[in-house]
């Protein structure tokens, strides 16, 4: 059996869902659906992402994922935002903006400390940011049995171009397969048998019909 660990980039997998209750989604049913079973273990899933603490209720929500992430047995790994004045040259208005960081880094640390280790045997990461080139010509230069696979999110925008020539194989995540892996209303924390995290009402589906 093939061993596999995946690397999500969270923000730029959120950003690619259609709906809001997308977003309460259920990772280790959703990679399990991407992997061959016959063939190949689910080792580890590593989660990257950070916390908008400038929004309240972007923060709250998130938080609440983040502990039903981790009941569920993922590795979350989390960097920060850092605020930045901006400046119009034409106009002359000033606003706040906030840029993710870490995010890159910590993913590409992961993935090379991992592979150091020969802890997996196939990587699957889910992102099409093109700045995770580095670390996948490092990872066919420095270990080049390893299997990559790059996932794309469900985007309009599909797979970054610059990632494909450099993984050995692709897959994409569909609408239909987010649908049949949303986590439940209460998720449990099997070590405890407590509640770990309740989906927010922002998050919840929509009737059916």
């Amino acid at each position: 059996m093939r061993r596999v660990f995946c690397f999500i980039d969270g923000l730029n997998l959120c950003h690619s869902l259609p709906k809001d209750h997308h977003k309460w989604l259920d990772l280790s049913a959703l990679v399990r659906r991407l992997i061959p079973g016959k063939s190949e273990s689910l080792d580890a899933i590593y989660y990257f992402s950070a916390y908008a603490q400038w929004l309240p209720d972007s923060y709250r929500r998130h938080r609440e994922y983040v502990a039903a992430l981790e009941a569920t047995g993922v590795k979350v790994v989390l960097g920060h935002f850092k605020a930045k004045d901006k400046r119009c040259r034409a106009c002359g208005s000033h606003w706040r903006a906030h840029e993710e960081k870490e995010t890159d880094v910590n993913i590409a640390l992961h993935m090379l400390r991992e592979a150091q280790k020969g802890s997996y045997d196939k990587a699957m990461l889910v992102t099409r940011d093109s700045d995770m080139m580095p670390v996948l010509q490092m990872l066919r230069s420095e270990f080049p049995s390893l299997e990559l696979e790059v996932v794309a999110p469900p985007s309009l925008y599909g797979h970054s171009v610059d990632l494909i020539r450099l993984a050995t194989s692709k897959k994409k995540i569909r609408v239909r397969q987010i649908e049949e892996c949303l986590l439940p209303r209460q998720v449990i924390d099997p070590g405890t048998g407590n509640i770990a995290a309740t989906r927010p009402s922002a998050y919840d589906p929509p009737p059916a019909a």
